[in-house]
């Protein structure tokens, strides 16, 4: 006999409630993906909808916008302290350039100031390092990490779409490559952009903290959101 409750708790992420930070970008579909995983999915706006969250997504867009919108509702810094207090937390795309401590190329305003970040991550990335939206490619990539959707035949790989996507330039004594994106042979390249001699860092861990340069959210690859809420509940 089948318990009626069974398929709803066994889905990753019940019983928890993560936020997902709805100021700018495609968090629509990062709500969809975490509610899909079985948590409670929170669009976070102003400070006071940090309180009670177990995680935070921060999803693809603009990172200048999210970063000025983040000032202007008074977020950026409770966001800050919360990170450095161990919040875990998921960037994707922008959300990857907001969790780094360091940007090679930041944005600056009018008034010449570099666009900020949230930081907590030891990593330095590179805005739009693939190219602009007619270079947005798609690609395979072997990702650690996801043995838990291990079947018979191996743990499959990631479909990964890259739109204006960063990469990872320098990576910190505590931080973990994930996935990277290898240079392009010419006769079956995967991406129109070369990269000669040199793979791409395009996914990374450190600790409570992800961060993927792709966005899982587009394709429907839920892993991603998955080893993230396994990470939340210290499984990962």
């Amino acid at each position: 006999m089948t318990n009626s409750l069974s398929a709803a708790s066994a889905r990753p992420g019940s019983g928890l409630r993560i936020g997902v930070l709805a100021l700018q970008g495609d968090f629509r579909e990062h709500l969809r993906a975490i509610e899909a995983a079985g948590a409670v999915a929170v669009g976070i706006r102003r400070p006071k909808e940090l309180d009670g969250l177990d995680g935070l997504v921060i999803p693809g867009g603009e990172s200048t916008a999210i970063d000025k919108l983040a000032r202007a509702f008074e977020l950026a810094e409770p966001l800050r302290e919360r990170i450095a207090e161990g919040l875990p937390v998921y960037g994707s795309c922008a959300g990857m350039i907001l969790l780094a401590n360091d940007i090679a190329d930041p944005a600056t305003d009018l008034s010449g100031a570099p666009q900020q970040t949230f930081g907590g991550l030891d990593i330095t990335v590179r805005r739009n390092a693939f190219g602009r939206q007619r270079e947005s490619f798609e690609t395979d990539l072997d990702f650690k990490g996801l043995d838990f959707s291990a079947t018979a035949s191996g743990v499959a790989p990631v479909h990964a779409v890259f739109i204006r996507g960063p990469w990872v330039e320098r990576v910190g004594p505590g931080v973990e490559i994930l996935a990277q994106v290898e240079p392009a042979d010419p006769e079956h390249a995967s991406h129109a952009v070369p990269l000669p001699g040199t793979a791409r860092i395009v996914a990374v861990r450190s600790g409570h903290l992800l961060a993927t340069s792709f966005h899982p959210e587009v394709t429907g690859e839920k892993r991603v959101h998955e080893l993230f809420i396994r990470m939340i509940r210290g499984e990962a």
